[in-house]
C-alpha cells in the first residue's frame, strides 16, 4: 500500500484493447523540499481487454520536471517483472520517481508481446506530478 497524498487522481489510456490506469501520489515523508528532493509514487494497473494474453517486455518513460528537463528511462519490463497478461486480467504495480523540482509530467509507453511473437507499443498515459494544493494541471 501506498502511502502518500493523491495528487491528482487517475489517467487512463487504452491501445489494442490494453488499458493502462495510472494514479500518482507525493510521498510528503520520503520528499525534502529544502534540499530539491521531492519524491511521487504512482499506481500502474494494466487491463488486458483483449482475447489473447500479451506480455510486457519493456517500458519507456518521459519524465519532464519543472524546468523543462526532460530524462529518458528505457528498460526490461516493470520492477523486475516481465508479466503475461491473460484476457480479462489485470496486472498491477507500483514504482517511484524522484524529481528536483516541485511539479513535473510523466508519460510513456511498453511493449506487449502477443503469442505469435509480435510485438506493438502501449500507451501509458501522461500524468501530472504536482504538489497536493496546487493548481492540478499537465505541465
Amino acid at each position: 500500500m501506498i502511502k502518500g497524498t493523491i495528487v491528482s487522481g487517475s489517467y487512463r489510456a487504452i491501445t489494442d484493447n490494453i488499458e493502462v490506469s495510472v494514479e500518482p501520489y507525493y510521498l510528503d515523508d520520503e520528499s525534502k523540499p529544502e534540499d530539491q528532493e521531492f519524491i511521487w509514487a504512482y499506481l500502474v494497473e494494466i487491463h488486458n481487454g483483449g482475447d489473447k494474453p500479451v506480455q510486457l517486455k519493456s517500458r519507456y518513460w518521459m519524465i519532464t520536471d519543472a524546468l523543462g528537463r526532460l530524462e529518458e528511462v528505457r528498460g526490461e519490463g516493470v520492477v523486475g517483472e516481465q508479466p503475461v497478461i491473460e484476457p480479462g486480467e489485470t496486472y498491477e504495480y507500483s514504482s517511484y520517481c524522484p524529481l528536483a523540482t516541485d511539479s513535473g509530467i510523466m508519460a510513456g509507453s511498453y511493449e506487449m508481446a502477443r503469442p505469435d511473437g509480435t510485438t506493438f507499443q502501449v500507451e501509458v498515459p501522461a500524468f501530472s506530478l504536482d504538489l497536493p494544493d496546487t493548481i492540478r494541471s499537465l505541465n
